[in-house]
């Protein structure tokens, strides 16, 4: 299951070794909290999907995993079947313009991104 890390400067989401071998990917995702413009909840993850999946693995329904790239730019995607999850805007990434993830933590993720003031000790792990 992802895991998403959230200090005063950074977003990292955090994939398992099969979550990264399901993504194709090698490292976290890292976004710096400057570049987060929106954040919103949703109960259907794949309907925010867009363009196609380029690297990464999809199977239609059930999960999706990897960059998905479209006019748009490059999106994130750690979505599996049954869970709600988040989605992120980003404006001024250097890889993705949009994260979306499933988490059942989606609401305490929405108030630790919100929050004003954080200590860069100060670090909220979410599962």
């Amino acid at each position: 299951m992802v895991r998403l890390l959230v200090d005063s400067d950074e977003l990292e989401v955090q994939l398992s070794s099969l979550e990264r071998t399901l993504a194709l990917r090698k490292l976290s995702v890292r976004v710096d909290r400057a570049h987060i413009r929106k954040v919103q909840l949703t109960d259907d993850p794949f309907t925010w999907l867009r363009g196609v999946r380029a690297p990464g693995s999809h199977v239609p329904g059930r999960l999706a995993y990897g960059t998905w790239r479209s006019v748009f730019g490059s999106d994130f995607a750690a979505v599996r079947t049954g869970r709600p999850g988040v989605v992120i805007d980003l404006e001024g990434d250097p890889e993705f313009e949009r994260i979306v993830v499933t988490t059942k933590h989606g609401i305490g993720l929405v108030k630790a991104l919100q929050r004003e003031g954080v200590d860069t000790g100060d670090v909220s792990e979410l599962e």
